[in-house]
């Protein structure tokens, strides 16, 4: 565990890092595609979303203040085909869609990735329908702070998050990215409303695509990558993400398959990165303690590339036995620690809700 004394000197330092911190971004991004970095990167999963309610500018901006490298809007589609940022196209969750009579027709049932789900969609609803709902926090029993504010922000739209990206880059002095993941692009592209284009016209038209852009691009499925560098050509990188368990949507192999040797060294022609669930790298024990690495990412790094496993959080019940503090499932834990682990594992980056645990964390490891 952390010295104390040292995590309150290094607490300081976080809270200065969105002024004093160097230009992280573009130092990973001046490197070969899928070099593992000497300086592993926070990336704020869904900008700061134990903070601010998730996919929302403010959870992104906060995100960026407290020290993240990188901010991750999850991207769907609307009817008219512009992408925004919300973590399902399903959004009764996210936002006060339901208490809105005026779209109460619009509830619908759908098979998304073969799941029957039932709720209001970004697709049957135009952009400016879309503009008209407010955000609110996905976990309100679990973050019931977050639902201070609910009902203040709208959805984003990708671009809105690329402009937010560029102030703030210049405000801050220092470089922050974009790790944007393309959410159920077979079950879009059936629709009509493929993700792919509309992606890859946006990176054009900012500046973005190419490799030593600050940019990772992000998708459970490997055929979905593999379109995005061969037909859309896009030169940003590329990041295949892998579940505990399963495999990509319509496609014939397991998660597990992909993440063998062969399998990294056959990703590593067109992506430059895994974005692994976090107990690949680290397993957790038959009794839900923290076990000992695996060779995922000496195998990745053997392969050329980098590794950005997900998702860190700091409430008792996302973290291992081990690491928990009381038996209150949404107090906080050894968030710390577990994130310490990690580092010391040879990751290249973490996805957290929290940035400042995460930049905390990585210079508690020395890294």
């Amino acid at each position: 565990m952390a010295d104390r004394r040292q995590v309150l000197r290094m607490g300081a330092l976080a809270a200065g890092a969105a002024l004093a911190a160097p230009v992280l971004a573009s130092e990973v991004a001046s490197a070969a595609p899928g070099k593992p970095s000497d300086r592993p990167l926070v990336i704020g999963h869904r900008g700061a979303s134990g903070y601010r309610p998730e996919h929302t500018l403010a959870s992104y901006e906060l995100a960026a203040r407290l020290g993240a490298d990188f901010i991750e809007p999850d991207l769907v589609s609307t009817s008219d085909g512009v992408l925004v940022a919300r973590h399902e196209n399903e959004i009764s969750g996210t936002t006060d869609v339901a208490t809105r009579t005026e779209f109460a027709a619009r509830k619908r049932t759908k098979v998304i990735d073969g799941v029957t789900v039932t709720g209001w969609f970004t697709e049957d609803l135009t952009l400016a329908e879309l503009k008209t709902l407010r955000a609110v926090e996905r976990l309100p029993a679990v973050r019931q702070r977050n639902t201070l504010y609910n009902g203040l922000f709208q959805v984003p739209t990708f671009q809105e998050v690329l402009d937010l990206q560029d102030r703030l880059c210049k405000e801050l002095r220092r470089e922050i990215g974009v790790y944007p993941e393309t959410k159920h692009p077979s079950y879009f592209r059936s629709i009509g409303l493929e993700l792919e284009k509309p992606l890859a016209e946006a990176l054009r038209r900012n500046g973005l695509n190419k490799p030593t852009a600050p940019v990772f691009v992000q998708s459970f499925e490997a055929a979905n990558l593999r379109d995005l560098h061969d037909v859309h050509k896009i030169r940003t990188r590329l990041v295949f993400l892998a579940s505990a368990a399963g495999g990509p949507f319509g496609d014939t192999r397991s998660y597990a398959s992909y993440l063998t040797p062969a399998g990294l060294g056959e990703l590593s022609r067109f992506v430059s990165g895994i974005g692994p669930d976090k107990g690949l790298v680290i397993p957790r024990r038959a009794d839900g303690t923290l076990g000992t690495p695996s060779p995922l990412v000496a195998d990745a790094h053997a392969a050329g590339l980098v590794v950005h496993p997900y998702t860190f959080r700091a409430e008792n019940q996302f973290l291992p036995a081990d690491y928990r503090t009381g038996t209150d499932p949404n107090a906080y834990g050894r968030a710390i620690d577990e994130q310490i682990a990690f580092h010391r594992a040879g990751v290249d980056g973490l996805f957290t809700d929290m940035p400042d645990i995460g930049v905390l964390a990585r210079d508690l490891a020395g890294r």
